[in-house]
């Protein structure tokens, strides 16, 4: 399987772990993001009309030191998934989104037409931080994260997405199950634990493969394995959920 991500440093977190995860498994999983970081679907779209080599290549969590531009990479191997989202400040606000992410999409779909499209759900910003309460003017996390999940099903609903990938609600699952800390710096995800969640969640629902015996552990940072455990419980679940609603509209999981 090969996925290509138009992304930034949170498809970056969400990368660091994929390939090793699925090796894990003995699956075939090549993760390759372009990567600039606080890229927004506005920039995305500015990128396409230029054909700026503007990207960092990102493979398989690790830099390749090559530049690309945004058609350069769709038509560099034949994509299986390729996943689209909105930069994290602007995630819960809709109408950043457009025109943008439609003019997106139709230029995936030209250069890419076997690829199926996945919408990456980001997550919300620590609770009590400054840029939760004071830039985004949230005063709780699961405020933002409310407009988040709205605003990643309008887009998905609006593009025809094939899949749409969790992350904020697991994030959410963590807190709500005694995980303190799923963040590094209040916004992205800790090293550790955060992208291993998010590595645990694409590769559940890019591949339905079963995680619950995956034996990958090789951490940037250490990660219990009471918390490996509580990962996988909640990915599980939250995938589960997520899956028996879109059983009722038109997406489909592999």
């Amino acid at each position: 399987m090969n996925v290509l991500s138009i992304g930034n440093s949170f498809s970056t977190d969400a990368q660091r772990y994929l390939h090793s995860i699925a090796k894990a498994d003995g699956f075939e999983l090549n993760s390759f993001n372009l990567f600039i970081g606080g890229c927004s679907l506005e920039r995305h779209y500015k990128n396409m009309v230029s054909g700026e080599r503007a990207y960092t290549l990102e493979m398989n969590g690790q830099d390749t030191g090559f530049n690309v531009s945004l058609g350069e990479a769709l038509l560099n191997r034949c994509w299986d998934v390729i996943t689209v989202q909105q930069v994290s400040q602007e995630s819960p606000f809709y109408d950043t989104y457009q025109p943008y992410l439609d003019k997106l999409i139709e230029y995936v779909r030209e250069l890419a037409p076997k690829a199926k499209i996945a919408v990456h759900q980001t997550w919300a910003y620590e609770q009590g931080s400054e840029r939760l309460n004071n830039e985004l003017k949230y005063n709780d996390y699961k405020e933002m994260l409310s407009d988040i999940v709205d605003s990643y099903k309008k887009a998905a609903d609006r593009i025809s997405a094939d899949y749409v990938i969790p992350s904020g609600e697991v994030f959410d699952a963590m807190l709500e199950n005694g995980i303190e800390k799923v963040h590094r710096d209040t916004f992205h995800a800790s090293l550790g634990f955060g992208r291993y969640s998010l590595g645990l969640t694409w590769y559940s629902v890019l591949t339905g493969n079963d995680i619950e015996k995956n034996t990958f552990s090789d951490f940037d940072e250490e990660v219990s394995r009471q918390h490996i455990a509580i990962a996988k419980r909640c990915v599980a679940e939250v995938v589960e959920r997520k899956k028996k609603f879109y059983k009722r509209s038109m997406y489909t999981y592999a």
